[in-house]
């Protein structure tokens, strides 16, 4: 099993990296500021993430930024709570096949944000380990809220819930006040629901809804990109239910997972696990074809069995 190369780099436009790389992809985890994940890609190829985000806020702490790539957040989102620029550097240490950087105390929300990234040695696979502790002097209810910002021009994969509850409803879609249901770039199908980003169109879309198969997948650059998370059944999640959240407009789409609401003592912490795989050469399916969908995913929704 090849070594993970752990090394600290320099890119003009975010400063100080640590680059993780198992020699067929890489992975770049800024250090000036965050934390964030900048890139992931297959190595020499294309990002697989939107480092390009051309979004700011003001806020009372200074001007939050989206950078893009990977964030943490927490959820309920509010302003300016959830907005806290994260424009300092953080401190890291290496860990086995990966790195671990923890910001400092946001100031006001008093709530430090970790990330513990590793790569596997055997695939293309990353796991990244959100960590949240509360340093105020009383509790705080959150949800860890890990939002991945893909590049544009691909297309999104949600699984819907097809657990048989008989005369009972089994499925409920979350949509913000901006979301249009008849939007061209969605497909509402029986068992997948499908998002296509398109850079020429600006108007915002999201939806949310409870994913029970901890899943969803991103098609492009001739690359499959999977996100596996967590989903626990009668818990409570954000905004109506949610433990899965996707957003687009004309430069991203963000696909984002959600841990249950949470309340934490001052000096605990709320941990939300994500893994995430990207495939290669993998052509998407046609966006309303659901025999086709089911056919591409039997082959890949499964973890290999070297990382088991």
């Amino acid at each position: 099993m090849p070594d993970i190369s752990v090394k600290e780099v320099h890119l003009e436009k975010y400063g100080r990296c640590v680059e993780l790389s198992n020699g067929s992809a890489d992975l770049l985890v800024t250090v000036d500021r965050g934390p964030r994940i900048i890139r992931f890609g297959l190595t020499g190829r294309e990002n697989e993430l939107c480092d390009e985000a051309p979004f700011t806020m003001d806020t009372f702490a200074g001007k939050w930024q989206m950078y893009g790539g990977h964030r943490l957040w927490h959820s309920p989102e509010a302003n300016p709570r959830t907005y806290m620029p994260d424009n300092g550097s953080v401190a890291w240490v290496k860990v086995e096949n990966g790195v671990r950087v923890t910001q400092e105390t946001e100031p006001w929300v008093q709530l430090q944000k970790e990330m513990e990234v590793t790569m596997a040695g055997c695939c293309n696979k990353v796991q990244i380990i959100h960590r949240i502790t509360n340093k105020n002097a009383w509790p705080v209810k959150l949800s860890a809220w890990a939002i991945t910002v893909m590049a544009k021009g691909g297309l999104e994969v949600v699984p819907q819930i097809t657990r048989d509850t008989g005369l009972l409803a089994n499925r409920f879609l979350s949509l913000w006040p901006y979301t249009k249901m008849n939007d061209h770039r969605v497909w509402w199908g029986d068992k997948y629901i499908t998002l296509k980003q398109d850079e020429k169109t600006a108007a915002p879309f999201k939806f949310g809804m409870p994913n029970e198969e901890g899943w969803a997948a991103y098609f492009n650059h001739g690359n499959l990109f999977i996100k596996r998370f967590a989903h626990v059944r009668d818990a409570e999640y954000p905004d109506f239910g949610a433990s899965y959240e996707t957003y687009t407009t004309d430069f991203m789409l963000e696909m984002e997972s959600l841990s249950p609401f949470v309340e934490i003592e001052p000096e605990e912490t709320v941990t939300h696990v994500e893994e995430w795989e990207l495939i290669e050469n993998v052509a998407p399916p046609a966006r309303d074809d659901e025999q086709e969908i089911d056919r591409v995913f039997s082959n890949y929704i499964r973890c290999c069995a070297c990382c088991k």
